[in-house]
């Protein structure tokens, strides 16, 4: 008996597939993106973005599809193969650095690590090793990690809110020379105009991103979109819903963090505790 055949022409690669299953049951449906979003309720351009593979919508609006193709589980479970891909999280990081070069402004939280362009080349390349990088694997990406720092020089620079948790400036390097370079460098960057520093004492207690490094990015088109990252991946937020509920426990932090000119002054402490170079 001859072997089945297994081959259907379609992707086996799964946010491709997932994309291919949306754009042909619209197809089937007879359905256009305008009446796809006014019949469900969401905005039609995040139907587009979904079957351009640009994001994959949350599990509710997938869901719903579900329901209005009449395909009970077929779109969720196709969208849970595609979201746990380990392929798709380089894609998405990509993709965010696309954003992040065209946002007119960003705002941070950085619960363990300095952002990266906010990060010396030392500090750069302690992190990254931690990480599991090395050799020219670590070169490459301590390379580029710097070259983010130019997003905010010139004077196009966008504007940059950071706040850090007091964490980070307590978890120093076992270079005590590279500590205190980077502390300098992020006392000289607060001192910027388009640089905002704050700093989040630990006494301030726990709060809505107590384990979650975020970026925001205000996008040209008005839309603001969320980076959020933690030691083992990251994750690129496009939707409406999530982004705000990630903006509004970003700014109950704010409320908690010290005043810029606070800020600076428990950097400059730092710094003042901080070992010097020694003496030749």
């Amino acid at each position: 008996m001859p072997p089945r055949r297994a081959v259907t022409g379609r992707s086996q690669e799964p946010r491709q597939r997932f994309v291919e299953e949306l754009r042909l049951l619209r197809s089937r449906k007879g359905d256009t993106l305008r009446q796809l979003g006014e019949t469900l309720g969401w905005d039609w351009s995040l139907f587009g973005k979904m079957e351009s593979g640009h994001t994959l919508g949350s599990p509710e609006v997938v869901q719903a599809l579900d329901q209005h193709y009449g395909t009970p589980g077929l779109l969720l479970t196709l969208w849970e193969l595609a979201a746990g891909d380990p392929t798709q999280f380089k894609e998405r990081y990509r993709r965010y650095m696309t954003l992040e070069a065209e946002a007119l402004s960003l705002w941070h939280f950085g619960v363990s690590v300095f952002p990266g362009m906010l990060q010396t080349e030392g500090y750069a390349r302690e992190v990254l090793a931690v990480g599991g990088a090395k050799g020219e694997d670590l070169a490459r990406q301590v390379e580029a990690r710097i070259g983010r720092r130019e997003l905010l020089r010139g004077d196009e620079a966008p504007p940059f809110r950071t706040i850090l948790s007091e964490a980070v400036l307590r978890a120093s390097l076992q270079d005590p020379t590279e500590w205190r370079r980077q502390l300098e460098h992020l006392a000289d960057a607060a001192a910027t105009p388009n640089v905002t520093l704050h700093v989040l004492p630990d006494a301030s207690g726990p709060h809505g991103l107590v384990s979650t490094d975020v970026m925001f990015l205000r996008l040209p088109d008005g839309r603001t979109v969320a980076y959020t990252e933690n030691a083992h991946r990251g994750e690129l937020i496009e939707e409406t819903g999530p982004v705000e509920r990630l903006q509004r426990a970003y700014d109950a932090v704010r409320d908690l963090a010290l005043s810029p000119a606070e800020s600076r002054k428990f950097v400059m402490r730092m710094l003042e505790e901080a070992p010097c170079e020694p003496s030749t």
